[in-house]
């Protein structure tokens, strides 16, 4: 924040007018939309550091901050300045183990189309099958609290199936189509809801095989799905500090009895610590619980680009699901619009069995830890351009160790 002039924040301190600066391609009458503060109004700080940390949240702000400025009468000129990205940005994660597995998803997206804060693009995966997605997110669509999410998906991946201490391999199929309301409560709370319409098929690859288990399954299915997030999050460049609570709620029904119907919830809950000058610490720690059907097809996975880095390509399932992410990220080199960054970080988590109980979060075989190191390449004005480079190495039964690539941070 810049004061260029001293003033009162008195009741009958009015702001003259809301001038926007630095943005090119994001809209002044956007940002003006999404402020509270606005011509009129009482001069209130509190309500400007609020409306500049919401337009540090949006992918196209590197940067902002404000100014004020005496205009007469003890009416005050306030000024927001922007540092814009550069919001038309590809993706790509790769992924490979000591295993020989090798996957990656790339794809493009806009994140300020038509200079109003909306996201479109879409990818293209090649994990065995190819797959691809197309989404399109507007979360101020019709208003400063309202928005709307359409996503398309078709998902094709070579997924294992565990039963009876054996596994097979399957080639599983999900197309799926989504439609989201969004609903800003205030600065903090936000809430989504919605819902899908899927496919899912299996088809038997090799492996063991089982008459209880079958070889081939098509299986239409609903699925209702709310999403409630408490964010208090504040940024600056590559720097995060604060608290974010996601809270993700499903219901799936379903036509077959070999895939039931199910609930599933989880929550993410996450803490950035500004350390120093240069260090940043952050964790995420996810609780998640599911019906606990005793269903080869259980939903929560174990896998290298969700949750424990190095670990493999879905090496196991679970209907519950603890899982704690925590690295120390540090800038080695920093200059103009390019940082360098490293971590080092351990990833843990363990699952509960199909049909099984919660003890079997203690047990061995469920427990998965991977402490690595990793080094990000940041481009500071261009959003989420963060390309990073991590090596798990696991020390629980069975290991295995391997480098997982991204764009963006893993949490």
């Amino acid at each position: 924040m810049i004061f260029t002039c001293f003033y009162s924040l008195a009741q009958d301190a009015i702001v003259e007018d809301l001038k926007v600066q630095g943005n090119k391609k994001l809209k002044t009458s956007f940002v003006k939309k999404l402020s509270s503060i606005k011509a009129g109004v009482t001069l209130d700080s509190l309500l400007i550091e609020e409306d500049i940390k919401r337009l540090k949240r949006l992918p196209s702000v590197a940067h902002a901050y404000y100014q004020i400025f005496l205009s007469h009468d003890n009416r005050y000129n306030v000024f927001y300045n922007i540092e814009e990205n550069f919001t038309i940005i590809p993706s790509a994660s790769l992924y490979t183990t000591n295993d020989d597995e090798f996957a990656y998803r790339v794809g493009l997206y806009e994140f300020n189309l038509l200079g109003q804060g909306v996201t479109f693009g879409g990818f293209y995966q090649k994990d065995i099958y190819d797959s691809y997605g197309i989404n399109l997110r507007a979360p101020y669509l019709f208003s400063k609290k309202a928005g709307l999410t359409i996503n398309y998906q078709d998902l094709t991946t070579q997924e294992p199936v565990f039963f009876n201490n054996t596994t097979a391999d399957y080639k599983y199929n999900n197309k799926s189509f989504e439609v989201l309301g969004l609903y800003e409560f205030d600065f903090h709370n936000r809430l989504e809801l919605g819902i899908n319409y899927f496919t899912e098929n299996y088809d038997y690859k090799s492996g063991a095989t089982s008459p209880d288990v079958p070889q081939d399954l098509s299986v239409k299915k609903l699925l209702y799905k709310g999403i409630y997030e408490y964010n208090n999050l504040d940024y600056y460049y590559q720097y995060v500090s604060g608290f974010k609570s996601t809270f993700n709620f499903q219901y799936v029904t379903s036509r077959d009895e070999t895939l039931p119907e199910f609930l599933i919830g989880w929550n993410d809950f996450s803490y950035f610590k500004r350390i120093g000058q240069k260090g940043n610490w952050a964790t995420r720690l996810r609780l998640g619980i599911s019906t606990n059907n005793d269903s080869p097809f259980a939903p929560f996975s174990v896998d290298n680009n969700l949750n424990v880095r190095g670990v493999g390509n879905i090496i196991d399932r679970g209907t519950a699901a603890i899982v704690l992410n925590t690295e120390y990220r540090h800038t080695l080199y920093e200059k103009g619009w390019f940082t360098l960054q490293g971590n080092a970080f351990v990833d843990a988590g363990s699952w509960r069995n199909p049909g099984g109980d919660f003890g079997d979060f203690s047990d061995s075989q469920n427990i998965r830890i991977y402490p690595g190191l990793g080094l990000r390449f940041i481009h500071k004005r261009i959003f989420n351009a963060i390309f990073r480079i991590d090596y798990g190495y696991g020390i629980t039964q069975d290991a295995t160790s391997g480098l997982v690539f991204g764009i963006g941070q893993y949490f």
